[in-house]
């Protein structure tokens, strides 16, 4: 996108609004200053952005071939934001790259959100390339995937990018591809100064220098199960063929008085376990059992129960009356909860040996009536985890959330306007996925919206002046005085629904969610907000254990059942395993993510490096500057062995972190402002004097562009 085009558009724009209020006969939009300062402001912003580009661009390959002769070659995981943005820094500075990508796209987590999803924070503080040019200051999907799709082919990495390429192996030229070592040059060793080389999945593409592993924090999308939700389509035609199945069986069973079962031919008998005697198959399995148990002196029910000492039953069926408070002896015929006596376990045990399956492989859920009792009722289950079929009929059947449908916070997309308009959407999950689930659904004409807040988040404004100065605190960790900041977001921001503001979690021990308009729909109603434990779905809504602001999460409170039409989980998304290494432990105990080396360097070799994919919680953001000097630092490292630190040196400046931010909330490194960020980078250089030559490079990216490209 040129600038040109971006200016032109912005004054179409304005004028196209201006007459369209000139024919409608409004004046006030017409004449308002606010829209022309909008204007205004819109202008100058792209000139800012053209003056980062002319200065801080990295000149661009001007072929696929080049460039012909690399520095290095170095692998990227992942074609997101940060994936395509380390890839064209390096390639710029003449280093060959490998793209490998699972999908079959390029922009990873924002081709998976919503299209009304946009920047929480101001765009330029969200530059994740010098190259990039944003049309407004808070651009939205399409727009971005736009940006991240022109640098990814300006800088000729499409030929280089292998899509559908799922990678399940890294490992290092030491080793073979069944993990013995075959060599042990000391250039490949991290702490002689050297560093491995690699080999992705099976190689076809060669050696590695460095690998760079983009895969960031938010993976697939997270499905919170809870009870009350409808059974999915598979498990429901998996139980309609276990029904189908038992009818069947109980159709071709012999006769309860002891004649033989008339079976269809050629259909295999039920499988019977030794531990299980419902007659729910095989007669003849059941009386055989019995036979053998009688013939090596078993107890018989009816003996069992004058038998003192033991507990009492939970399901039982004897020939004699059962008196209240009498004893019970659980013997083979019998099923309860019980202590089994040692014949009992003895017997079990020799069928093990034998070979006789257990009962969860037979039934998918342990039976729990007598032979006697004809029954095959499943036992009574309590809400402890267990699978939902195996749950109390009434659970599943009978109060099972069926008014609407129930989606991932990223699929709003896939209901339409007809489908939320005029509807009660519930969303469940506080943070910014659920923050922004609430603006699409009224954006779609929502009746209204309800948010469950398991526990309360900072809410900072689209400020750019107050973000910045937010980020700027350089300890990185919860002060003293930063009471002051919180009393001033309250003032600032939380006016009229100052009780959503934590209670329990200071502005820098979190990430806050950036916006303006959330707050503003709970003070006009259009947002119920609720904080409590969602404890199931139900016909009408959603049962909820309603707190207070000084609670915790699992405190005791209220329980409300609340109506919804519709129902999203806000629930976050799995962050990606990088278990990708092999025959090498890369992440020993103590220095696993988010404990690296300037927080993103394997403390054991710096030729990988994560960027963006160990960050857990932070005030700034994760598509900006800081991408490029990571990339630039591993560049450096690649070219210079003087500038390249040990393992020791390395683990050294981790534990030293550590002991400055002790007894930081979630850890030294669970949470750093971009301020802290910064002077970890700066320092870099000045404990390092022979690596300053390098600062304006690592720093503004200055320097080391290959001759071709001029």
């Amino acid at each position: 996108m040129s600038a040109t085009r971006v200016e032109y558009h912005n004054v179409f724009n304005y004028i196209s609004e201006s007459l369209s209020s000139a024919r409608s006969l409004n004046p006030f939009r017409l004449l308002s200053p606010i829209r022309f300062v909008v204007f205004i402001f819109n202008i100058f912003y792209i000139l800012i952005q053209k003056i980062i580009i002319w200065m801080f661009k990295p000149r661009p390959p001007k072929y696929p071939e080049q460039p012909t002769k690399p520095l290095g070659r170095i692998a990227v995981i992942g074609a997101g934001l940060t994936g395509i943005s380390s890839a064209a820094h390096a390639i710029a500075h003449g280093f060959d790259v490998v793209i490998f990508e699972q999908d079959d796209r390029v922009g990873g987590i924002w081709t998976h959100v919503n299209k009304t999803s946009g920047l929480q924070l101001n765009s330029l503080l969200y530059r994740f390339h010098p190259a990039v040019l944003w049309s407004c200051a808070f651009p939205l999907r399409d727009e971005i995937l736009s940006e991240v799709t022109r640098i990814w082919k300006e800088y000729q990495l499409e030929p280089r990018t292998r899509f559908k390429t799922p990678v399940t192996s890294i490992r290092p030229i030491t080793h073979d591809e069944n993990g013995n070592r075959v060599s042990d040059d000391p250039k490949l060793d991290p702490s002689q100064y050297g560093h491995r080389r690699w080999i992705i999945n099976d190689g076809d593409d060669g050696v590695f220098d460095a690998v760079i592993v983009t895969v960031g924090t938010c993976g697939k999308p997270r499905m919170v199960e809870f009870e009350g939700m409808p059974k999915k389509k598979e498990e429901s035609k998996k139980h309609k063929e276990e029904h189908d199945m038992q009818k069947h069986d109980e159709a071709s069973r012999e006769p309860t008085d002891g004649g033989s079962s008339q079976g269809d031919e050629g259909i295999e008998p039920q499988k019977h376990s030794a531990w299980t005697t419902t007659h729910n198959g095989q007669a003849q399995y059941i009386r055989q059992d019995q036979e053998q148990k009688k013939a090596t002196n078993f107890p018989t029910p009816g003996d069992a129960h004058h038998h003192e000492g033991t507990q009492a039953p939970t399901h039982t069926h004897t020939s004699e009356p059962h008196k209240s408070g009498s004893a019970y002896k659980a013997t083979a015929w019998t099923f309860g909860t019980y202590e089994p006596p040692k014949s009992v376990e003895h017997d079990q045990e020799a069928k093990k040996e034998a070979g006789f399956p257990s009962p969860q492989e037979v039934f998918p859920t342990s039976p729990s009536a007598d032979p006697q009792l004809h029954t095959n009722k499943p036992r009574p289950v309590k809400h402890d985890g267990f699978p939902h079929h195996a749950r109390k009929s009434k659970d599943t059947d009978e109060d099972v959330f069926t008014k609407g449908p129930i989606v991932h916070s990223s699929e709003l997309d896939s209901l339409d306007e007809d489908a939320v308009k005029g509807k009660t959407v519930l969303v469940i999950g506080s943070g910014a996925s659920g923050v922004e689930s609430v603006e699409t659904a009224l954006a779609k004409g929502a009746k209204g919206t309800v948010m469950i807040a398991r526990e309360d988040k900072w809410i900072i404004p689209r400020n750019i002046l107050i973000d910045t100065l937010i980020s700027a605190q350089p300890f990185g960790r919860q002060m003293p005085l930063s009471f002051i900041w919180e009393k001033f977001i309250i003032w600032f921001n939380y006016h009229g629904v100052s009780d959503l503001a934590p209670a329990h979690l200071g502005l820098f021990e979190g990430t806050p969610v950036v916006n303006d308009e959330f707050l503003d729909h709970v003070r006009r109603g259009k947002c119920q907000y609720v904080r409590g434990d969602t404890q199931r779905l139900t016909k009408r809504g959603v049962k909820v254990t309603v707190r207070g602001r000084e609670s915790k999460p699992g405190d005791k409170g209220d329980i409300n059942e609340i109506d919804a039409d519709i129902i999203v989980l806000a629930t976050g998304y799995e962050k990606p395993k990088v278990d990708l290494f092999k025959y090498v432990d890369l992440f020993p105990e103590g220095f696993e993510r988010p404990n690296l080396y300037l927080q993103n360097f394997s403390t054991e070799d710096w030729s990988v490096l994560m960027t963006n994919s160990s960050y857990q919680n932070a005030i700034g953001t994760v598509g900006h500057f800081h991408i490029g000097i990571y990339t630039r630092i591993l560049l450096v490292l690649l070219m210079d062995k003087n500038a390249r630190p040990t393992t020791d040196d390395m683990k050294l400046w981790v534990r030293l972190i550590s002991y400055i931010k002790r007894g930081a909330r979630g850890g030294a490194f669970g949470f750093f402002t971009y301020m802290e960020l910064t002077i970890w980078l700066l320092l870099f250089h000045i404990f390092r004097p022979d690596r300053l030559k390098w600062l304006f490079f690592i720093m503004q990216g200055w320097g080391v562009t290959p001759d071709e490209y001029r």
